[in-house]
């Protein structure tokens, strides 16, 4: 097990992987969220999505790949924008991490440790939602949207509204997208699934800060309609096109499988 910081920031320059921080308007927690993750890599992507307050000039500061949208656009297309930006800059993977402070640097080596038999598989870092300070809103969307991602997918997964993810960056590339907000982290997931990308958990430690101190840019009856629209559309396109692709896929390859089997028994058989 790597335990030594210089080793981390090596395999991290080795494994071609950044990691992402999409920040709006969270100057009070961004710096200190760089600062811990330059504990382990240097290889930092920070995309600013049209952010009014403090963030332009504290990501002056910081040693970090910046990526600026001149208006707030959402937590989609921010993260669009940064694997775009990660694969011109020949990155393979990279780590998506909040900047509001909820999630912990210190389990970047989880992720690392998963990739090592998850080449190309998205990597959920899984949050315990049953722990105590989980706000309702968000244990409430996330079983509604755990729920979804099996209808439409057929995988089961405990966390599939968890921010913190390892992108196979460059097996996304030439997938395009529709959503720009935070439906965007449902789609990559369906979609990326429906192409025969793997999708895996770790377990991750998740912090909540009090509810008069919480920054949450989610909006909950407007975001939760985009999200609702988002599955009915997905749920169309998997029982209409995904789930009988992949039924005549299976059909046709165990039909070739049998053929196969029946000339090869023919070429093999002893003659009489």
């Amino acid at each position: 097990m790597i335990t030594d910081e210089f080793s981390y920031h090596e395999l991290f320059r080795q494994r071609k992987i950044c990691v992402l921080i999409p920040t709006y308007n969270n100057a009070g927690t961004l710096a200190a969220v760089v600062r811990d993750v330059m504990r382990y890599t240097d290889q930092i992507i920070v995309v600013n999505d049209g952010s009014t307050d403090e963030t332009s000039k504290i990501i002056e500061s910081l040693p970090v790949i910046s990526v600026k949208l001149q208006q707030n656009t959402g937590k989609g297309y921010a993260l669009r924008r940064g694997f775009a930006k990660a694969v011109e800059c020949g990155f393979e993977y990279a780590i998506t991490i909040d900047s509001d402070g909820q999630h912990f640097a210190d389990d970047l080596p989880a992720f690392l440790a998963a990739l090592e038999h998850n080449r190309k598989a998205i990597i959920i870092g899984a949050r315990n939602m049953d722990q105590a300070g989980v706000p309702g809103k968000s244990s409430f969307g996330n079983r509604f949207s755990n729920f979804w991602f099996w209808v439409e997918t057929g995988h089961r997964m405990s966390d599939t509204q968890s921010g913190y993810r390892l992108y196979p960056v460059d097996a996304l590339r030439g997938m395009v997208f529709f959503t720009r907000k935070y439906e965007f982290e449902i789609e990559v997931l369906v979609r990326a699934a429906w192409k025969g990308i793997g999708i895996t958990e770790v377990p991750v430690k998740v912090f909540y800060a009090e509810k008069e101190k919480r920054v949450s840019h989610f909006r909950p009856v407007r975001d939760f309609t985009r999200i609702s629209i988002l599955n009915t559309f997905l749920v169309l396109a998997a029982f209409l096109y995904i789930k009988p692709r992949d039924f005549f896929r299976s059909f046709k390859k165990k039909s070739s499988g049998t053929s196969s089997t029946n000339i090869s028994s023919i070429l093999t058989s002893p003659t009489k």
